[in-house]
């Protein structure tokens, strides 16, 4: 998915690619470690992301551009 900003939260990526249904579902599967970023799991929904970074969950892959 490509921003136009200088990064996207974590919670907020999985929503706008249809990831997630909701905020509220993000921060159950972050919070319980089936989100990794850059292959390691990520457990904060703040997280920032930039341009590069590879987003995986249920065995997808998403990148932010």
């Amino acid at each position: 998915m490509k921003i136009d900003t200088e990064f996207i939260k974590l919670d907020s990526f999985l929503k706008a690619v249809d990831a997630v249904c909701s905020g509220g579902e993000a921060k159950i599967i972050i919070s319980e470690g089936m989100v990794s970023v850059n292959g390691e799991v990520e457990l904060r929904r703040g997280r920032k992301l930039r341009p590069g970074d590879q987003v995986e969950l249920g065995g997808k892959t998403f990148s932010v551009e």
